[in-house]
This record gives C-alpha cells, sequence and structure tokens, in this order.
C-alpha cells in the first residue's frame, strides 16, 4: 500500500458516482472547505436530473454519464441552463476524468466491476485515489496493486473499516508484519443479526435494506444483510494492508462505534471510535495526514448505553450467515477466485432485489459459482474482465436453474 503524501490546495476532485451515498456525503465534505477542494469531474449511472443539480451546484469541468442517450440528455439540460459542463460517456470517460493530468484526487465510488477501470486509469496516472470501490481490490486483485506501485499513486481507504485499521496501524507500513497480531473488522450483524435462519427464505428485499444503522445503497444493503459486504472488506483488508487470511477475524459489534481494530504482537489493541458517519473517513482520506472537519457529530460517551461484541455464530446458527466463510475459501484458491465470488454475488443480490430467488438462495448462487467456474489466473484488465463475464454468466444459469 502506497502511503506517500503531497497535499495542494485547492485540490482537484474528481468523484466518481456522485450521486450514490458516498458521493453525496464526499460532496458534502468538499462543500464545507471550498477554499481548499474544487470539484473537477462527477460521474453518474442514469440520473440525470440528479447531475444536472450537482453540476448547478459545483461547476465541474466535466460530467460523466454510463450511456451516451443519458449524457445527451444532460447536455441538453446543461445547455438549457446555461452551464458550460462538458458531458462524457461510458467507460472511456471514467476514464478520462480519473487520469486527466490535473486531477489531483479520485474518490472511486461507483458500486460493482464497473468502477476497476478508472480505477486502474488513476492509479496508473499517480492519483490520490480515495478507494470506496471494493471491486478494485476484490476483482483486481494483483493487477491493481501493480498499477498502484508503477504509478506511484498514493492509495487510501474510504469504507469505514479499513479507514479504522488504517487510522490504527503504525505509521511505517515496512513494521506492519512485524509488529502486528491481527487485524479485526467489525460488523453491525445487519438487521438479521438474531433471526431465527428458518425464517430468512421469507425476507424481502424490503426487509434486507432496511439497515439498522447505515443509510446505503441497496445492493450494499443486501450485501450487509448476508455478510457479504464483510467478506469483500476481508479480501479488500488482505490487498490493503499485505496481512494473510488467517492473521483477519470479524466480530459482530451491533452499535457500530467501533469501525475496526488492530492487535498488536503484545497483545494491545487499538480501535478507530465514532459515530457512524462516512464523512469521517472520507474527510480523513480527502485531507489525509492531515485532519479537517467533516460534519459529522462527535462520539458522547456520556449518552452511549453499551457497546456489546459477539461472535459472528454467537447464537450457535453459522447458517445465518453463510456467505463469510467463502472468504478464506477464495483467498486460499486460484488467483482470480476473488473475481468470481464478486460477480457471482452482485448477480444473486441483483436476482433477489428482482424477487427472482429467495434471500437465503444468494449463498446457494455464490457457492455454486466458485463450485463450477474453471479459469486461468488473470494477467490483465482483459482477462479480469473476461472472468467477470465469464462468472456472471454462469450464475445468471444458476439463477434460472433455481427458478425453473
Amino acid at each position: 500500500m502506497t502511503v506517500s503524501s503531497s497535499f495542494s490546495s485547492p485540490q482537484q476532485i474528481t468523484v466518481l458516482g456522485a450521486t450514490g451515498s458516498i458521493g453525496n456525503s464526499t460532496l458534502d465534505v468538499i462543500a464545507r472547505h471550498p477554499g481548499q477542494f474544487q470539484v473537477f469531474a462527477l460521474s453518474a449511472a442514469t440520473q440525470t436530473d440528479k447531475m444536472l443539480e450537482l453540476c448547478r451546484r459545483f461547476s465541474p469541468r466535466f460530467a460523466v454519464m454510463a450511456s451516451e442517450p443519458h449524457a445527451q440528455a444532460l447536455r441538453d439540460a446543461c445547455k438549457a441552463h446555461g452551464l458550460s459542463v462538458e458531458v462524457l460517456s461510458g467507460e472511456s470517460g471514467l476514464v478520462e476524468v480519473s487520469r486527466h493530468p490535473e486531477v489531483d484526487a479520485v474518490m472511486a465510488a461507483i458500486v460493482g466491476a464497473a468502477g476497476l477501470a478508472p480505477c486502474l486509469a488513476a492509479a496508473r496516472a499517480g492519483k490520490r485515489l480515495l478507494l470506496a470501490n471494493k471491486e478494485a481490490l476484490v476483482v483486481g486483485g494483483r493487477v491493481f496493486l501493480d498499477a498502484v506501485q508503477q504509478g506511484g499513486a498514493t492509495l487510501l481507504p474510504i469504507d469505514s473499516e479499513h479507514s479504522a485499521i488504517f487510522q490504527s496501524l503504525p505509521d511505517d507500513p515496512a513494521t506492519w508484519q512485524q509488529r502486528v497480531e491481527k487485524i479485526i473488522l467489525t460488523a453491525s450483524g445487519g438487521p438479521f443479526r438474531s433471526a431465527d435462519p428458518a425464517t430468512l427464505k421469507s425476507v424481502t428485499p424490503e426487509q434486507a435494506c432496511a439497515h439498522p444503522n447505515w443509510s446505503m445503497g441497496r445492493k450494499i444493503s443486501v450485501d450487509s444483510a448476508t455478510m457479504m459486504n464483510k467478506a469483500l472488506e476481508v479480501i479488500e483488508a488482505h490487498y490493503l494492508f499485505g496481512m494473510s487470511p488467517e492473521r483477519m477475524g470479524v466480530v459482530i459489534h451491533p452499535q457500530s462505534i467501533v469501525h475496526s481494530m488492530v492487535q498488536y504482537r503484545d497483545a494491545s489493541i487499538v480501535a478507530q471510535m465514532g459515530t457512524p458517519d462516512m464523512r469521517v473517513p472520507i474527510a480523513y482520506g480527502l485531507s489525509w495526514p492531515e485532519r479537517i472537519e467533516s460534519g459529522a457529530a462527535a462520539l458522547d460517551f456520556a449518552s452511549l448505553s453499551a457497546m456489546t461484541f459477539e461472535a459472528v455464530d454467537q447464537h450457535g446458527h453459522p447458517e445465518r450467515f453463510p456467505c463469510l466463510p467463502l472468504v478464506w475459501q477464495v483467498l486460499q484458491a486460484q488467483p482470480g477466485s476473488t473475481a468470481v465470488l464478486n460477480a457471482a454475488n452482485e448477480v444473486a443480490v441483483a436476482s433477489f432485489l428482482d424477487r427472482r430467488i429467495r434471500f437465503d438462495q444468494i449463498y446457494q448462487v455464490n457457492a455454486a459459482t466458485l463450485e463450477q467456474s474453471r479459469f486461468a489466473a488473470p494477467q490483465s484488465l482483459d482477462d479480469l474482465l473476461a472472468l467477470d463475464q465469464q462468472s456472471r454468466a454462469l450464475a445468471n444459469e444458476l439463477v434460472a436453474r433455481l427458478q425453473a
């Protein structure tokens, strides 16, 4: 993980996934520091109305939409409002605004494998890369890390758990292996932490998306409910911090106050704590190694009733979260297995949200896709994208079988 720093003001920021929850929080932090940050580019998938509103507010030089029809709609809207925003489309547009020579930092908040190409572009261009896109590491693996190293990029984690780990580790990455015993990621347990596993067959998308602590998108909310988000975060932590799978663990912490912990060789534990507000890790990523005001409320210890911790299978029901153990399976398997798991999960979650499969069948699709996949270790972006498509095709076949 590259942690060299260079800080200039005002920084030119590209926000990928600007209309999502992370994008909104990023823009909130940026707006609080107008002399320190400027929005260079924004991207979104299909929400042209919301993008027009953001363009009017932040006056970016570029805006990128996922498809050309949506880009043309935004061009027309910007012209009608007298905005001089250059609107691009597709992957080529995302890559352009991620590696542009005038960009200082890129907030990578596009959900899914679609964020991989712009993340690689930013890494190769040596940008400060604020990583909120798990797939860059889960899918990209060594290919992505090699790009970071070769480009001299500064890679900073934005997920609350990984930011917490980064803040709890020694300043010198060269000492991490000898000084750290274990990384412990905390998990809220989601909405079904205490549910009878027998009831999970009847879970609706609305119930799965009702996270008790965090306001997140639908896909990420379902991942939290299955604990697949934690599986992906273990993979991400493995690549970010270089820890072997056996030196990483997960503990359920329903209050989401301790965001993650680092256990040292002497058995002491350093933890990062705070209110469950994504503006905290975003502000840290934007300003690192300094700290700036985030807009989040400070933690009030006097008002805390309790902080509790429990094992994932605390209630004797390891089948409640069967997706989580898959992470240790893929980290010990053929390189590229993490990409297969990610692709299968995206298909499975989308199928569940479309009411094509049951909630408990998300695991079945993930496990069966891993079991039936055959592939060579990916060496390039093209290899990764081909493996992603191959895995999605297999997962879709499995979904179709479950529907039959």
